[in-house]
């Protein structure tokens, strides 16, 4: 019997990643299962601390008002960590346009800004690389979640490049490529990604457990 986790996201792209990733071992849920579900302001200083809170609020209200006990809940925080700008935009990325905890800005927006920022920066002083943490905790409990991390280094092109993926994907070229995400695609991004690496992590820890 597949073991069905919630996902705190509604999130179409990051959902099809997910699953896909864990296999037809898992059953996914999101936020779209549970529109009534409160939304959870991400002001933690790390992807760690948004991604706990989103698991435990889920958690919670699940409990109370689902009755939803078995089973887990996922949450993840991810975000784009570039050098030169001090691992910015960071916890910020999908709202790095608007400045602001309320509401994500725009990809093009995101992406606009990044470029203006990094703007005459050679290509050895663009080093960067998705990071991801992932938050799983089991339904019915408030127990601290399981943490797995994952991260994917690269550089920022000079311009955006192809029209797959999402966020940041055509600016972001993986180490040892050529091409941004973007051009790549979701199968050889599926096997690089930041979230791929924690999700790797987080399947191996559930089956033994």
């Amino acid at each position: 019997m597949p073991k069905l986790i919630v996902i705190a996201s509604g999130n179409a792209h990051k959902t099809r990643e997910i699953q896909a990733l864990l296999g037809d071992g898992f059953e996914c849920r999101t936020l779209n299962d549970y529109p009534d579900a409160p939304e959870v302001e991400e002001d933690a200083s790390t992807f760690a601390g948004n991604a706990v809170k989103k698991a435990l609020s889920l958690v919670d209200w699940l409990k109370h008002e689902e009755d939803l006990t078995e089973g887990w809940v996922l949450a993840d925080d991810s975000g784009l960590e570039v050098d030169c700008l001090d691992g910015a935009p960071g916890v910020r990325s999908a709202r790095y346009a608007s400045g602001t905890h309320e509401g994500n800005s725009p990809d093009e927006a995101n992406n606009a800004k990044l470029l203006a920022e990094l703007r005459s920066k050679p290509q050895h002083q663009r080093a960067a690389r998705f990071r991801c943490v992932m938050a799983l905790a089991r339904t019915g409990t408030y127990a601290h979640p399981q943490l797995f991390d994952g991260t994917c280094e690269g550089h920022i092109a000079e311009a955006p490049a192809g029209s797959k993926g999402f966020g940041y994907d055509p600016l972001f070229v993986p180490e040892n490529f050529e091409d941004t995400f973007g051009t790549l695609g979701a199968e050889i991004k599926g096997m690089l990604s930041h979230r791929a690496a924690a999700l790797r992590k987080m399947k191996e820890w559930l089956e033994a457990n």
